[in-house]
């Protein structure tokens, strides 16, 4: 099945199952990817025939298929660390593999009955590197770092109506950029997100514990919310144990003098802490409503635990000292 038609499929119940699932619509975009090393120009086009590139999945890593060759990490310098006078040839700071050069990646999606009442944006949780993002033959966005989750937001750019949208990425690795292997092409997550106009923008929370007890915790949750106009905003936030059941929540109203951030104190019971051997998470359920209709939900994992550091003395975390290693 081609990627379109599977993504059809996906809306459809994603939009149609519920009156909660409308809210946002999240898509991993793993398969009906076409790759190539060679670098054209045209490949960002929508009629670009890229029927004889290879077909791969995604997260890809390109360099890991070779071939393997000490020339592709070769560098002639003198490490002065070492007491090198005289520059040297050196090997192996990136195990030889290829990961220098150009690679572009392809992909078809459709949004059934999209109309630009709604917002798209795609991330990509790492894109090795210097990424130039294209929808529909233009340019969405410039991405320097490798190492980087990025989004950009691409509802200016896709189809109405459920017609098709080409997705292009071009990404170029250059020599000496690292010390060490980097990784090559899109080789994390890549996710296709569909929000409401109004809506909890992606990283729009902010967890803190500011106080950590051995019966209480108080948690501390700031939301940024994107409105598309004058209606009256709502926020509820629950917060949910490893079992998802709720344990605490609020509820509050937006004022213009909240400059379109809530923020929100709850209490957690008891609280299971955040540790090595125990690494405890939670979670916090935020749901916004815009005259009182549910338009988007949110979550943030997050860990109640506590730090310190004591100068002469070392590293606390939950009051246990913790010696680093390394």
């Amino acid at each position: 099945m081609r990627i379109a038609q599977l993504l059809m499929v996906l809306f459809y119940l994603a939009v149609t199952f519920s009156a909660e699932a409308q809210t946002r619509v999240q898509l991993t975009l793993k398969k009906g990817w076409k790759f190539s090393r060679e670098d054209n120009a045209s490949a960002s086009g929508i009629n670009f025939n890229d029927a004889s590139w290879q077909s791969v999945e995604v997260p890809h890593d390109w360099a890991i298929y070779g071939p393997f060759d000490r020339s592709n990490d070769i560098h002639r310098m003198a490490i002065v660390q070492d007491g090198q006078t005289k520059a040297t040839e050196h090997y192996g700071r990136t195990g030889g593999l290829p990961f220098t050069g150009v690679g572009w990646y392809r992909n078809r999606f459709s949004i059934p009955d999209f109309t630009g009442d709604k917002r798209v944006k795609i991330q990509f949780d790492g894109a090795m590197s210097n990424a130039r993002v294209y929808v529909n033959g233009k340019e969405a966005g410039y991405w320097p770092n490798g190492y980087n989750t990025f989004y950009l937001d691409i509802t200016g750019l896709i189809n109405n109506d459920g017609k098709e949208n080409v997705l292009a990425v071009r990404l170029e690795n250059f020599e000496e950029q690292s010390r060490w292997y980097p990784g090559a092409g899109l080789y994390r997550n890549v996710h296709l997100i569909v929000t409401d106009k109004t809506h909890i923008p992606i990283w729009g929370t902010y967890v803190t514990t500011p106080v950590v007890e051995k019966d209480v915790a108080r948690v501390n949750v700031r939301t940024r919310v994107h409105a598309s106009g004058e209606g009256n905003l709502k926020l509820v936030t629950e917060i949910r144990d490893k079992s998802f059941n709720t344990i605490a929540s609020a509820e509050n109203t937006l004022s213009k003098a909240d400059m379109g951030e809530f923020s929100q104190n709850l209490a957690v019971e008891n609280p299971q802490l955040w540790g090595i051997k125990q690494p405890n998470l939670y979670t916090a359920v935020s749901r916004l409503y815009e005259n009182n209709q549910l338009v988007d939900e949110y979550t943030t994992p997050f860990g109640i635990r506590t730090l310190e550091i004591k100068p002469n003395d070392g590293f606390y975390l939950n009051g246990e000292k913790i010696k680093f290693q390394g």
